[in-house]
């Protein structure tokens, strides 16, 4: 489980096919080598990946993780390439501030950036949503994109916007993202629940 709170901008240094549909990921981060276990959790832009492996180079600690078929089919990870930057988090522990919303690491879908206006040390982006996906959606509820915990300022029809304030422009992804740039997609889980639950009635 994670919280959409990013704690590191890593790198992505290589994508390797492996067959079957599956590619190995070698990321770059500046967490500490020692505190990765493999087999443990890593949301990399919202997808929850498993550590394979850890290393060091140029200085950099790296984790390796694999991407199937599933996961490259529906989430922006087919894409990356050498370079690209990724937001990670690490998985909750017992203890841990709950600081954004519960996030499962398992993407919805691909939201597109249709605009961005530049505020004053802010940016408001506006999305729209893959259709099954909208009626999650809710003003004032929350939304994860490329992982982060973002709350929803405005929702109509398949589009909804959201604003990014400087500190999450400075420390995500978020603060590059142009135009028809496309990120994972995590709904609300609760929403998920309250519409499930709606539907059975």
């Amino acid at each position: 489980m994670f919280t959409g709170i990013v704690t590191d901008m890593g790198e992505v240094l290589a994508v390797r096919p492996r067959g079957e549909g599956l590619h190995r990921l070698k990321i770059a981060c500046s967490y500490d080598r020692a505190s990765i276990a493999e087999g443990a959790s890593i949301a990399c832009s919202g997808v929850c990946l498993t550590v394979v492996g850890t290393g060091e180079e140029d200085s950099r600690t790296w984790f390796a993780a694999d991407a199937a078929a599933e996961t490259l089919n529906v989430t922006t990870v087919g894409n990356w390439r050498r370079g690209t930057k990724v937001n990670l988090e690490r998985a909750l522990k017992h203890g841990d501030e709950l600081g954004g919303h519960i996030l499962s690491g398992h993407v919805d879908g691909i939201a597109e950036v249709m605009a961005r206006t530049e505020g004053v040390e802010s940016a408001n982006l506006t999305l729209r949503t893959p259709a099954p996906l909208a009626r999650f959606i809710a003003t004032k509820g929350s939304v994860a994109l490329d992982g982060v915990s973002l709350t929803v300022n405005t929702v109509e029809n398949d589009a909804f916007s959201v604003l990014i304030i400087p500190h999450t422009l400075k420390v995500t992804t978020l603060g590059a993202v142009c135009v028809g740039d496309l990120l994972n997609l995590e709904v609300d889980m609760m929403a998920r629940y309250a519409a499930r639950l709606a539907e059975a009635r």
